[in-house]
């Protein structure tokens, strides 16, 4: 990153940098950049899959990988026998119970190595078919994993034995829709999000024993007192601007920041919207937000105490905003996929469009930057690769039997990508 006038920089713990590892929701660094090499640019059902594997019943999570293990998680749902069968978009009953489980996957053989039950629980809160109970990614380090399913509990695991270290159970909201929140890890501390219909927190569980260390209600002004407006499902981010570390932590209607220590709030902007997803990005001293269904981007100047003015944004997008997959920044070029797969490149500096194409297919899947490639992945199996550059340039269109809403995982020479039933491990052969 060249320099600038702030100290700005993305942060993760030091123990889950490692190259070779991708130990949270978009990687190393949280922005979707991978270091990997001798990447395939084109594959298929029978080119360049090292192996695949079936994953039982449903989640959304995104892989995570420390060494010789991949992680996710997925659940269970039993519903009665009268029940109507799933069908996304439409409003079916809630299950009876779900099982929620942590997968562990042999990164070399695909073989699975751990598949936990992790808690049954009765009489869930509703979630949408679109959605899952296992959508929020889980985080890794060396010797354990944490595994996060919003107020249905989050839990601790030793990757070596399989066994649960701790689970945390009082944490509560309705999601409305499910959870959709990944945590973060820095410093000790489990960062977890809980935008949901009834209330609206952020809080942070001292990872060695899943106890609460800090919690703090939102507070924000709401515009309307429809819970479902309310809701949000982002995954917050780590930046240091001037020494001092903020947890930038996307709501519905605004963003706040916190000191992560100790959960204090450093500043906050009002910019509307709701079921805001993107995971925020930064670079040239700006702050990459999404507002979420109202399809805004904004580009918020960094520095700044309390409330912020509507002046602290530098520039904003009014259209072709995405809400669910997450933005990708490289050099002065900032990439979006919208949720109806649209892509744009846009000055990062200005917000001035260099092009914008139609990709196809329904996003929830983020971009990743990877070995010279930008690479999507869409809810038909459809997968595009195109290059990081001011002018569209299609590299390649792939396929795979079934759709994605899980971002991809990309580390050595290999990417490792969820389907809606399967986990492959795609590399040159």
């Amino acid at each position: 990153m060249r320099p600038l006038a702030l100290t700005v920089f993305i942060l993760a713990s030091p123990s889950l940098q490692a190259a070779d590892n991708w130990p949270q929701f978009r990687g190393p660094t949280g922005d979707g950049h991978a270091v990997a090499k001798n990447l395939p640019v084109k594959w298929s059902e029978t080119e360049n899959i090292r192996w695949k594997t079936a994953i039982h019943d449903k989640g959304w999570s995104s892989p995570v990988i420390w060494g010789d293990q991949i992680w996710l998680t997925t659940v269970k749902e039993k519903y009665a026998a009268d029940a109507p069968k799933e069908n996304p978009g439409k409003k079916i009953p809630k299950p009876e119970w779900i099982e929620m489980y942590g997968v562990c996957v042999d990164r070399s053989s695909g073989k699975i190595v751990h598949d936990i039950l992790l808690r049954k629980e009765d009489k869930p809160d509703f979630c949408i078919a679109y959605n899952s109970y296992a959508t929020p990614t889980p985080v890794i380090e060396e010797g354990r994993v944490y595994l996060h399913f919003g107020s249905h509990g989050t839990f601790c695991v030793d990757t070596k034995t399989g066994k649960p270290i701790w689970e945390q159970l009082d944490l509560k909201c309705d999601h409305w829709r499910g959870p959709g929140s990944s945590p973060i890890l820095h410093d000790g501390l489990l960062f977890l999000t809980f935008d949901g219909y009834d209330q609206q927190y952020v809080c942070a569980l001292n990872k060695a024993d899943g106890k609460t260390a800090w919690k703090k209600d939102r507070r924000i002004a709401y515009t309307s007192e429809n819970g479902d407006l309310k809701k949000a499902y982002s995954t917050p981010s780590i930046l240091e601007v001037g020494g001092k570390l903020q947890l930038i932590s996307p709501a519905a209607e605004a963003t706040i920041a916190y000191d992560p220590k100790t959960g204090d709030e450093l500043w906050r902007i009002h910019h509307g919207g709701m079921n805001e997803a993107c995971k925020p990005v930064f670079g040239h001293n700006l702050i990459y937000l999404s507002s979420g269904h109202t399809a805004n981007v904004i580009a918020l100047k960094q520095g700044g105490t309390g409330m912020l003015p509507p002046s602290q944004i530098e520039w904003k997008l009014t259209k072709a905003g995405p809400s669910r997959p997450s933005f990708l920044l490289i050099d002065d070029m900032l990439f979006t996929v919208n949720d109806n797969g649209f892509v744009s490149c846009v000055d990062a500096k200005t917000g001035k469009q260099h092009w914008q194409d139609r990709l196809g297919g329904g996003h929830c899947a983020s971009p990743v930057l990877a070995d010279g490639h930008v690479y999507t992945f869409d809810m038909d199996g459809k997968s595009r690769v195109f290059a990081p550059a001011k002018e569209f340039v299609s590299q390649a269109v792939n396929t795979l039997e079934e759709g994605c809403l899980a971002s991809p995982a990309i580390v050595g020479d290999a990417i490792y990508v969820r389907t809606k039933h399967h986990l492959y491990c795609i590399g040159k052969k």
